[in-house]
């Protein structure tokens, strides 16, 4: 991208998505790690997002007290230093604009970045007062804003506990910072700073409570913090004009501390993710994108479950179809038809079917109950059974036209009278077993070979049988026993081709339950890593809020401790085998 595009609009106090950044995000097929700035308006956001984007200018920086960013506006820029990764760049209206006076609006833009970004990070002017946390009043509205579960469970604790587990990481920019950092006077950094404005006061009075409100939102939803410090970047005559600035015209530490900053977002900042680690790409962004605008717009909740179902549906569905599309593929490209036996094109459906259910594994989550899956063995099925059709018609088909050709002289010479003779029968025998012979000596009949043989000969008994009666040179006994004989000779192909079918049924059923274990096969091992996955989450969640239990204890709120003691026990008490239904 040049430039930036309106991803979110905000007209009249409503959010519409705008379809050419949807376009955009279309075709992202990398990882995407999405970072995203919020701040009250003339904070200077824009400027550090332009430097994320490696230019001076390109989001609008604007020069005077209003408001210049409406909506979200979004960057696309290919990623510094992770090959084969996006970086979007979030940039949010300024909260608080005189102008647009609604602060419910700045709440919804607040919770939408929440929910799209992996990094977020709020800016803001001075140090971090109280002034500066009660502006940040939109992260204890939170819960009103997002739902993590479509429903609530029947626990005791908060829909929010789950917050940590999708939140982005947190970076606080205060701008124009004039303190020293320092504590007890001794120098600290910049994250000790947020840690120690962070700390909560002891009380129950109402004043009490609004002051450790936002700070421990802060601490309880967001699992990692950082801090950055800036300078003023020029004198104040020159901050309407710092996007045509030079960097030798800027204040040295400035420079400096916007290259850190910068270094830092490159280098930490992750690919954003769904709950089970499911990386998102530009189709899913998108996709998150319209189901939080649109959830919005309808007067409900943006929750993250209903997302990552709404999104899994789209893609389980796109799985399918990818993995029936190379089944397809494999077969078109390894099968020839007729094949010689029913256990060739067995063998060469099973090595295609193992690549699509791998395909299918590999495109695919969050597949409640295996429904996606199962759909895709009743499609392999049914792709299986039409190829059978396909292989039993072909080999009719080439037999028939086959049979044509080796006995159309023989069916010629009956015509002609050359076997109405006496002696005749006896010669028209040992002239079908000869063409017989050359029929069974043709190569690749497929499967049908011998009973389109049988049927071919059951349907020239007559002309057999007119003369073997009117050959006079064999008295009435030998007509009798070659009747038997040929009678003996039509039953014992019957019951070899009833065999035949006996085994070649037998054989479809050995092959679903093949199928039927390698679905079962492939989808164990996706659940096993997924579960391996989820757990690595859950313990990294777990050791943070057990962090944040003990920190409280320490501080001496025993209250707030108890209830992330019991949201830590509701986290412990997820981590169970889940059950595997299949098929």
């Amino acid at each position: 991208m040049s430039g930036p595009v309106c991803l979110i609009e905000n007209i009249n106090v409503q959010l519409k998505v705008n379809q050419e950044a949807l376009k955009i995000l279309s075709v992202i097929t990398q990882p995407v790690v999405v970072v995203a700035i919020v701040g009250l308006y003339r904070t200077g956001k824009s400027y550090l997002m332009n430097r994320l984007a490696g230019k001076k200018n390109g989001f609008s920086l604007g020069s005077t007290v209003q408001s210049h960013t409406k909506g979200i506006w979004m960057w696309c820029v290919p990623h510094p230093l992770k090959p084969n990764h996006t970086l979007v760049l979030l940039d949010t209206e300024g909260l608080g604009d005189v102008e647009k006076g609604d602060n419910q609006n700045d709440s919804w833009i607040f919770a939408l970045v929440i929910l799209l970004s992996s990094t977020f990070i709020y800016n803001s002017v001075g140090i971090i007062n109280q002034q500066a946390l009660d502006q940040l009043h939109y992260v204890t509205e939170l819960t009103e804003r997002i739902r993590a579960k479509s429903s609530p469970d029947n626990s005791e604790v908060d829909d929010s506990a789950d917050f940590m587990s999708f939140f982005p990481s947190f970076v606080w920019t205060l701008r124009d910072f004039c303190l020293q950092l320092e504590a007890n006077g001794q120098p600290i950094t910049a994250d000790e700073y947020l840690e120690l404005s962070l700390k909560l006061i002891k009380g129950t009075d109402q004043k009490t409570k609004s002051f450790n409100e936002p700070r421990l939102c802060i601490r309880k939803f967001f699992p990692k913090k950082k801090c950055f410090i800036f300078d003023r970047p020029t004198n104040r005559k020159n901050l309407n004009r710092l996007e045509q600035l030079q960097e030798e015209e800027l204040n040295d530490e400035f420079v400096e501390q916007v290259a850190e900053f910068c270094a830092y977002i490159f280098s930490h900042s992750n690919a954003k993710t769904l709950s089970g680690g499911i990386t998102v790409n530009g189709p899913r962004l998108e996709s998150l994108v319209v189901t939080y605008v649109d959830a919005i717009n309808s007067g409900g909740l943006p929750c993250m479950e209903n997302a990552v179902l709404a999104l899994a549906q789209t893609e389980n569905s796109a799985a399918v179809k990818k993995a029936v599309a190379h089944y397809e593929q494999e077969m078109n490209k390894k099968v020839q038809l007729p094949t010689e036996t029913l256990q060739e094109l067995l063998d060469l459906h099973r090595d295609s079917e193992r690549e699509a259910i791998e395909v299918f594994i590999n495109h695919s989550f969050k597949d409640v109950n295996q429904n996606f899956q199962k759909e895709l063995k009743d499609q392999l099925e049914a792709k299986l059974d039409d190829y059978c059709k396909q292989n039993t018609k072909a080999s009719t088909d080439y037999c028939d036209a086959l049979l044509q050709e080796i006995f159309y002289p023989l069916e010629e010479d009956v015509k002609e009278g050359i076997f109405s003779k006496p002696g005749g029968y006896l010669l028209f025998i040992q002239k079908k077993q000869e063409l017989k012979n050359k029929y069974h000596q043709v190569p690749k009949k497929g499967i049908q070979a011998e009973e389109t043989l049988m049927k071919y000969l059951e349907s020239k008994e007559d002309v057999a049988e007119a003369l073997l009666q009117v050959d006079q040179s064999l008295t009435e006994k030998e007509k009798e026993i070659e009747v038997e004989r040929v009678k003996a000779e039509s039953a014992e192909a019957a019951n070899k081709l009833l065999e035949e079918r006996q085994k070649n049924n037998e054989r479809m059923m050995e092959e679903r339950e093949k199928s039927f274990q390698e679905h079962l096969r492939q989808l164990t091992e996706k659940i096993e890593r997924d579960r391996a996955h989820l757990l690595e989450e859950q313990e990294k969640i777990l050791s943070l809020k057990l962090q944040e239990q003990k920190q409280l204890l320490k501080e001496g709120f025993e209250n707030e401790s108890k209830k992330m003691q019991r949201e830590v026990q509701a986290l412990q008490s997820r981590i169970t085998t889940p059950s595997c239904s299949l098929l």
